[in-house]
């Protein structure tokens, strides 16, 4: 994996590519976008024909696009260059309700993806100027006086509820972020995902070019298109974002293989786990839990609700959660509490979750989940994407539709109880010698029937494990809590993994959502 953020300005990571110019040039003029008439029009079949004429040809990669001085400066330089003036934003000085600022060419950001403002059906260049930055002091010696047009690294967007804090940006590959209430960045999305988690390395398709279209003065939402390519793919993309509590985006996903592609990742998002109170292999640190989100949810296509608790593994792990027209799923933070964290720097609290709304029939496929070691909150280590069943081939043309909902809370919500925590440790009874090894492992339910239960229901704990033992499962009510707790041992020999089933149910049906798990015995219980 690459380095997912830089915790302040960057907003992420890996290249973005320009576009070829012969398409350039064939396609949208390049004249300076403030003379009468240098537009060409647009519209998204055109988007869609170049596209497809783009995955008909051999790829080009592009070359390292920074000249000398701006390839020397390291991460502190760049930050003192990288400064926006506000007042240069697109659509700024208007009543129009969005604005867009640009990301300066340089340090990870090799190649300048080629940006368009639409109007009235025409596009027109947005060319890089000098102007459009406050260079640092510390910097100012190190650029020269004659600045050709650079270009930009990508994009952010801002609204008229709040014109100093960002609502969603463009940066690195084909990344992109966005926020919810609490105008917080966190995860990361990306437009199409390539062989993630395999033994040879990950493909990064690219946005090699944005056009933005023109707001109206009432408009709820901003419309942008995006042209999309790798060597194995090409695509079209249309995205409508509208802001809110929870930043909503409707994408149009039009793909044209190259070449066939083994892991085909759609609608992907990219976090970060580095320990919670589930898995504090790494918690030699002040603050009790690190991470982004801390668990997958699914809502498959027969109904049921999954959560499945992110883990720091050993090595690379790869899930694979099979189901058909699945209604959603996504990499969500349920606990928002910042006692469980303690970071009144990086607000691990306050991150968004990324929820996953498909608007057409997808078919059959596996939600897949790819878990990475990592040392430290630098690195992105969680990957979350459906993989469909049919393969991408030469030739054949794919459409995915969707929303995305950036916020709190997904739009839909189980009405069974949820996971609010899960804990693991040492099994057995305190004070009684363990004869064999096992595990113990704690399970928080909260909301649905279970509050309205009387303290001596009868909940039966459900439970599969796909090897080893389970042992004294039980679930109880915490008194002057709304939560009841399950608990149960597990007796596992051997390094195999387990995956482990669990939910709540009574004689009126299931109680709760669908725990699934996967532990790996400590190296003293492999026996």
């Amino acid at each position: 994996m690459k380095r997912r953020e830089l915790l302040t300005r960057l907003l992420g990571l890996a290249a973005c590519g320009m576009l070829p110019a012969p398409l350039v040039q064939a396609a949208i003029s390049s004249s300076a976008s403030d003379r009468p008439g240098d537009g060409q029009p647009f519209s998204s079949d055109w988007l869609l024909d170049t596209a497809r004429r783009l995955a008909s040809e051999p790829y080009q990669a592009p070359a390292d696009a920074r000249p000398p001085w701006l390839a020397a400066m390291d991460y502190d330089q760049y930050q003192a260059l990288n400064v926006f003036r506000p007042e240069h934003s697109l659509w700024a000085g208007g009543e129009l309700p969005f604005q867009a600022r640009f990301f300066h060419l340089g340090l990870y950001f090799h190649h300048p993806v080629s940006l368009y403002e639409v109007a009235d059906g025409i596009a027109r260049p947005i060319h890089f100027s000098p102007d459009l930055f406050q260079y640092n002091p510390k910097v100012k010696d190190k650029v020269p006086a004659q600045i050709g047009d650079l270009g930009f690294a990508g994009f952010r967007v801002n609204s008229r509820a709040d014109w100093q804090r960002d609502m969603f940006s463009f940066l690195g590959a084909s990344y992109f972020r966005a926020v919810g209430a609490s105008k917080q960045y966190g995860l990361s999305a990306r437009g199409l995902a390539i062989d993630t988690g395999m033994e040879r390395p990950e493909e990064f398709p690219e946005f090699r070019a944005f056009w933005l279209e023109r707001p109206a003065i009432d408009a709820p939402a901003l419309t942008l298109h995006a042209l999309l390519d790798s060597p194995s793919i090409a695509g079209a993309y249309r995205f409508v974002v509208t802001p809110g509590d929870t930043t909503v985006m409707q994408v149009e996903a039009r793909l044209f293989p190259r070449k066939a592609i083994e892991r085909l990742g759609i609608a992907p998002m990219t976090s970060m786990f580095q320990n919670g109170e589930n898995d504090r292999r790494l918690s030699d640190d002040f603050r009790p839990e690190i991470h982004d989100s801390d668990g997958l949810a699914m809502h498959t296509g027969t109904g049921e609700w999954i959560w499945r608790p992110l883990l720091n593994p050993h090595y690379i792990r790869v899930n694979s959660f099979l189901d058909d027209k699945p209604r959603g799923f996504g990499l969500l933070l349920r606990d928002r509490d910042f006692a469980n964290y303690q970071d009144d720097g990086a607000f691990y609290n306050k991150r968004p979750s990324l929820w996953v709304e498909p608007l057409s029939d997808w078919g059959k496929g596996a939600v897949q989940l790819i878990e990475i070691p990592t040392p430290d909150e630098t690195f992105d280590n969680i990957v979350a994407f459906w993989n469909p069943a049919e393969p991408a081939q030469p030739g054949r043309e794919m459409r995915f539709d969707y929303r995305l909902y950036w916020g709190e809370r997904p739009p839909v919500q189980p009405e069974l109880a949820t996971v609010v925590a899960t804990r693991i440790g040492a099994g057995g009874i305190p004070g009684q010698k363990k004869t064999v090894p096992m595990r113990k492992f704690v399970i928080d339910f909260q909301g649905g029937r279970l509050p309205r239960l009387p303290q001596d229901a009868k909940v039966e704990v459900v439970i599969n494990a796909s090897r080893g033992e389970i042992r004294d499962a039980a679930a109880r009510p915490i008194l002057e809590s709304p939560l009841w707790r399950c608990h149960f041992d597990l007796i596992a020999r051997g390094p195999e993994p387990v995956d482990l089933r669990c939910y709540l149910r009574d004689t009126d049906g299931a109680l709760s959502e669908t725990w699934l798990y996967q532990w790996s015995p400590l190296p003293s219980e492999h026996g």
